[in-house]
């Protein structure tokens, strides 16, 4: 019998993708405004220089584990004061960011002095302003949360997820508890954040369900733990070598899938 419904948080309940779209959007037509540039052409430049720098510092292998991406980095704080990875990269994020956006800049032919740190410091506000949360998100929660016990099991520094929920607190009290890796110490797809969700409510694997949208990580990890996964398949892709127990194409179809359950 099922009694828990173990969801993921960015691209399945927020549709984070939106919000750094959004966010670039928003600051390469303002630089569009102060030099000539063309604003699509230049967020491609700095997601490009983002993922370059990002990588080669030597925080990258612990981002990865704890799954922090680089357009996490391009707005986050990581004030997560337990752990000296995250005091390390709370010290490198500024200099990131500016750095980033000047060699976005910079491959577009525009050298401005200051342009990168004003850019810098605007998708940041940018990004604080686009909470998107998908149409579905509050009506599928609330259809679920008397029948099941929901737990959050998200990916990121503890400050920077958090955040996110603080700029969407409506989200908060549909959940017993709230998991993030970068407190735990590993990411999924590592056993460990569906082992202490179990523990948490108090239940066995064949009585969870994981929903995320991401294979390597939500569905992957799940599946190692015995626990049942609905996959959230947004861009009709062909699953690789992580196999779903189920899968829908948006977050509604967990309703029926559960009605069928």
């Amino acid at each position: 019998m099922l009694k828990a419904i173990f969801f993921d948080l960015d691209d399945t309940l927020l549709w984070d993708a939106k919000s750094i779209s959004e966010a670039f959007g928003a600051t390469c037509r303002y630089a569009a405004t102060q030099v000539k540039v063309d604003a699509d052409e230049l967020e491609s430049s700095v997601r490009a220089s983002a993922r370059e720098l990002y990588a080669s510092y030597d925080t990258y292998e612990f981002t990865q584990m704890i799954g922090i991406n680089p357009f996490e980095g391009l707005w986050g704080d990581f004030f997560d004061e337990h752990d000296e990875n995250f005091t390390k990269l709370s010290r490198i994020a500024p200099g990131y960011r500016e750095e980033a956006w000047k060699n976005g800049l910079e491959r577009e032919g525009v050298r401005v002095e200051g342009l990168g740190e004003e850019l810098a410091e605007r998708f940041r506000e940018e990004r604080k302003k686009h909470p998107f949360v998908y149409d579905e998100t509050f009506d599928v929660l609330e259809k679920v949360k008397d029948s099941y016990e929901l737990i959050l099991l998200t990916n990121g520094s503890p400050h920077l997820q958090h955040t996110k929920l603080e700029l969407t607190p409506e989200l908060v009290p549909y959940f017993k508890e709230i998991i993030v890796s970068g407190a735990v110490g590993k990411g999924k797809p590592e056993p460990e954040m569906f082992e202490i969700a179990l523990e948490k409510v108090g239940i066995a694997k064949e009585e969870a369900i994981m929903v995320g949208d991401n294979l390597n990580t939500d569905i992957k990890g799940a599946n190692q733990c015995g626990i049942r996964t609905v996959w959230i398949n947004h861009h009709q892709k062909k699953p690789e070598l992580v196999t779903p127990t189920y899968e829908i194409d948006r977050l509604a179809g967990l309703i029926p899938l559960l009605d069928r359950l």
